[in-house]
């Protein structure tokens, strides 16, 4: 059910989300923040999302970030439960070796879901979305069409709405496509099915006038994918950021606040195969090995969905004296309170190809709160933004010694305040970084007007065919 339509004529974009409060999780931030912010640069917004979202975790704290004068649609999916896909989940590499008639089975549902469900299982939303979809065109003015992904799905759906209604659509890649498919659990396609969704992808671009991604290496690898299926699309990229209401920046809140005598070294996130958290077990063993002493001092907390297999890497900190401590998902809020009680806050890429496109999102939050950071990465975007930041310190993820000797020097410290840093962060405030989309949204629109943009960076186009 949708709240109150207003009657004056603005401009108003179409925002397509299937992941939208109060389904939770990092992805949601991003489009949650964009609805808050954009009616402040010219922009009101209109939601088209899923009214029974398959997702696992929920947090309905984020609902206050969405403005009352907000459109908000939701229309149901025929896609399974979340708990029901839980049960035909891949599980963990033992899981999959072990022989078993009930793992055949679900094996086999899983390979005929992923088969036929193209690009993903939320697609069974794809047909009441389109339909709702264009009621709300009709309905009310739009003057673009802006849809985020994954699940790539909702790409289709804005491309079919941006078809029939004649709307520019900005597509918004929060991951890229190939890379979700290649790391994300339970997502591993066959050739066919690669085939298959490349032809959707190509589909999409020719139909976009604009691109986002969410790092400007993925806008280089974006903007050859949009050149090499022919589209005129303009590529660029809007970092995720923070919110400094979220984060109370204030001066006050500056100290950590450890809730006992141990250095607390937090990781606040999800874990899976572009975050691995083996190499800081590691680190963590050969410093226990050799300084056992300092490695009682040290408290390690991990809090967000983990899968088996890391779950399994933790327990390796189980026979040392550092102390672990293990929270599962947590509202926005409460993971901002873990952050700002830690000493230091970690950040972890794997070494694997696509890994240095990736920002993990709470990058931007790390680097507001005025911590120490602790990066194990490969050489990458988000390695060198941190070294202009004096706060963080990087480590690739095979060396073991320099992690080891890098929490050696931080326990013999035992500082509880990071060192006072001048660096800054506000060119990734959420609000300057909405702006950038308005920019956006009004060079695929081709208006002007509202919001006077010209406080706001502009937008980078790294390939434009106007």
């Amino acid at each position: 059910m949708s709240r109150t339509i207003p009657d004056r004529r603005v401009k108003r974009v179409l925002v397509i989300a299937y992941v939208f409060p109060p389904a939770g999780g990092a992805g949601v931030q991003r489009i949650s923040k964009f609805v808050r912010y954009l009616p402040e640069c010219g922009w009101d917004c209109s939601v088209l999302t899923v009214a029974n979202p398959s997702v696992p975790v929920f947090d309905e704290s984020l609902l206050e970030e969405i403005p009352d004068s907000t459109v908000v649609r939701r229309t149901p999916t025929f896609e399974p439960g979340y708990a029901m896909k839980s049960l035909v989940a891949a599980g963990s590499k033992a899981e999959r070796s072990r022989f078993s008639p009930k793992r055949i089975v679900k094996n086999t549902i899983r390979a005929a879901g992923n088969a036929i469900l193209q690009p993903d299982a939320q697609i069974l939303w794809y047909p009441r979305a389109v339909r709702e979809g264009r009621r709300l065109l009709e309905e009310l003015h739009h003057d673009a069409i802006f849809v985020t992904a994954p699940p790539f799905s909702s790409l289709l759906i804005g491309a079919s709405l941006s078809r029939s209604s004649g709307l520019p659509l900005v597509v918004d890649y929060r991951d890229e496509w190939g890379i979700s498919n290649r790391y994300q659990e339970n997502r591993q396609k066959s050739a066919l099915s690669h085939l298959v969704q490349e032809r959707m992808q190509r589909r999409v671009l020719r139909q976009a006038k604009a691109v986002i991604a969410t790092t400007r290496r993925s806008a280089d690898s974006l903007k050859e994918r949009v050149q090499n299926c022919g589209s005129h699309a303009t590529v660029s990229h809007i970092y995720n950021g923070y919110d400094r209401a979220d984060l109370q920046c204030a001066p006050e809140f500056a100290s950590p606040k450890p809730t006992n005598d141990r250095y607390r070294i937090a990781y606040v996130g999800t874990f899976w195969n572009l975050t691995d958290i083996s190499p800081l077990v590691r680190g963590i063993r050969e410093l226990a090995a050799r300084r056992p002493d300092l490695a009682a001092k040290l408290e390690l907390i991990v809090a967000g969905r983990r899968t088996g297999e890391q779950e399994a890497v933790l327990d390796q900190l189980s026979d040392l004296p550092c102390l672990l401590t293990r929270k599962g998902y947590l509202s926005h809020g409460e993971a901002i309170d873990v952050m700002r009680s830690s000493n230091e806050l970690a950040l972890l890429l794997s070494d694997v190809p696509e890994s240095s496109r990736v920002m993990p999102a709470k990058t931007f939050e790390c680097l507001a709160l005025n911590r120490n950071i602790l990066a194990v990465s490969p050489p990458g975007e988000m390695t060198e933004l941190l070294a202009s930041c004096p706060l963080a310190e990087s480590f690739l993820p095979g060396d073991t010694t320099g992690i080891a000797r890098h929490l050696e020097r931080r326990l013999a410290e035992q500082s509880s305040a990071p060192t006072e840093s001048a660096w800054e962060s506000s060119r990734f405030e959420r609000r300057h970084l909405t702006g950038q989309l308005a920019n956006v949204l009004s060079f695929a629109a081709g208006t002007s007007g509202g919001a006077d943009v010209r406080q706001y960076t502009p937008f980078e186009i790294l390939g434009a065919n106007r």
